[in-house]
């Protein structure tokens, strides 16, 4: 079941893609983005407005070396191939590689961005964990971008603080939940309730880290900013 946007009026949402997001949308994004329209569970992909103030987020911090934990079809990381210099490397994690493979790679590809691209399809944490066994990894990412099991946030954060600069970003995205982390659980639907509860702790702990400053975006399903400071 998709979780609808932070913004709830139909009218106004379509404004904002059609101003300001779609007329700016590269022509490979594009086309990703009504690919993945097609797929059953289109609505893992990321929100093109917030992926919008993703990459400028990227160009602010001028971001050489990311990380991305969950890619689905792959906009996001198509997004942040695009922006990144020539140079740069994303290291992009999954758990099943298919979905990309049928509709990301091809058109990453076609945009000349694959060399780009390191994919590893594996849980998350036993390659973070790997990537810590070498001290070189430890403050080397300029950027992150998790879009992945909400169980698992603090536990993904925890190492990203390592593998991050200081003064580098780390994005999580769905940290709204589709705005139910704002209502008593009995009005949360039973298949939400798990992950709903895993965000709130985790925006929770998130909140009194002193090591990050963070921006708790309204944008998509919600977007927690987070640059790191210590």
């Amino acid at each position: 079941m998709p979780n609808p946007v932070v913004v709830q009026s139909e009218e106004l949402y379509k404004y904002i893609l059609e101003t300001s997001v779609y007329p700016r949308e590269a022509e490979p994004l594009k086309e990703l983005r009504i690919a993945t329209e097609n797929h059953p569970l289109s609505f893992f992909g990321t929100c093109p407005d917030a992926g919008q103030l993703m990459a400028m987020i990227l160009k602010l911090v001028n971001a050489k070396k990311t990380i991305e934990i969950g890619v689905f079809t792959g906009y996001s990381l198509l997004l942040t191939a695009l922006t990144i210099p020539e140079d740069g490397k994303i290291t992009a994690i999954d758990a099943y590689r298919k979905t990309y493979d049928e509709i990301g790679l091809p058109v990453i590809r076609k945009a000349g961005l694959e060399h780009k691209i390191n994919f590893i399809e594996s849980q998350a944490l036993p390659v973070l964990d790997k990537l810590l066994e070498d001290a070189e990894n430890e403050g080397s990412f300029d950027f992150a971008f998790v879009d992945a099991d909400k169980d698992n946030y603090w536990n993904y954060h925890k190492r990203l603080m390592k593998l991050v600069k200081v003064g580098g970003v780390i994005i999580y995205d769905n940290t709204l939940w589709g705005g139910t982390v704002a209502l008593p659980e009995e009005a949360v639907h039973e298949d939400k309730r798990v992950s709903r509860q895993s965000v709130i702790e985790f925006n929770k702990s998130l909140s009194t880290d002193p090591c990050v400053e963070i921006s708790l975006v309204s944008i998509g399903d919600g977007s927690t900013i987070c640059r790191r400071i210590s």
